[in-house]
């Protein structure tokens, strides 16, 4: 008598990936912050208190059904305020961290893509130094891109005169396939006319749009043409090593 087989995904099922929840996410985040900054737990607690303390001061201030209303909200606001003061230190911390690191400014830019920009968190062009090992890339001058509505942004990093050669040797390809398309050029730095790692994202998203979303968009299928990493990157070197790891940097 032959057996039938079972028709249920059972392998399917146990092999799919259980993503984590909110509350798992916000403790993953905690435990990696908490190894570049190891006061963050007291610092979330300060600003958990205060936030309960002024919201509950004004209930009672109020008097009446205020005070029993405010101190429902404030619970909520508590736990807000603490996971807004990770959040912040986090970053501190992390950008940090990234500064003075080979392919900071690609790391800067992961979180571009959600803010409606195109951006690289891979170089588009390096020009190696001329280390011992093909994969050092310490001390090499290397270019990110990023497309947005206000256009291109060039940012530059490494040793500013190389940095600079190659920011406008890529100025030149852009204005080939994309012309009339503002080009930002930016070097990485803590110099008056720099852009520190900490900033750029912050900077990208006070630019002033110039372009309509479908224009962006034809214009990321232009740039693509041009290709990825290019000029001086000597044989045997990985591309991606130039591209920090921020899961790497805080621990994980």
């Amino acid at each position: 008598m032959n057996r039938r087989r079972s028709t249920h995904p059972v392998a399917k099922e146990t092999t799919e990936e259980k993503k984590p929840g909110r509350f798992a996410e916000i403790r993953q985040g905690y435990r990696a912050i908490k190894q570049l900054d190891p006061k963050i737990g007291w610092i979330m607690l300060a600003a958990a208190l205060v936030t309960f303390a002024v919201i509950v001061g004004i209930g009672f201030a109020l008097g009446g059904l205020w005070r029993w209303y405010l101190i429902l909200i404030a619970i909520p606001a508590a736990l807000l305020a603490a996971v807004f003061v990770m959040n912040r230190r986090g970053n501190k911390a992390m950008y940090g961290m990234l500064e003075g690191q080979a392919g900071a400014a690609g790391a800067a830019l992961q979180s571009m893509g959600r803010r409606g920009w195109y951006a690289s968190t891979e170089p588009v062009a390096v020009d190696a130094n001329r280390a011992s090992k093909p994969s050092d890339l310490s001390g090499s001058a290397m270019v990110f891109r990023a497309l947005g509505r206000p256009g291109v942004v060039l940012i530059g990093e490494g040793p500013k005169q190389r940095a600079l050669k190659l920011l406008k040797a890529e100025e030149k390809k852009i204005n080939r396939v994309a012309p009339g398309v503002p080009v930002h050029l930016w070097v990485v730095g803590d110099a008056d006319d720099e852009v520190k790692v900490s900033k750029i994202s912050s900077k990208l998203t006070r630019m002033r749009p110039v372009l309509t979303k479908d224009e962006t968009s034809v214009v990321n299928k232009r740039l693509k043409s041009l290709g990825g990493l290019r000029t001086g990157v000597p044989a045997g070197m990985d591309p991606t090593r130039a591209r920090v790891d921020r899961k790497a940097m805080r621990g994980k």
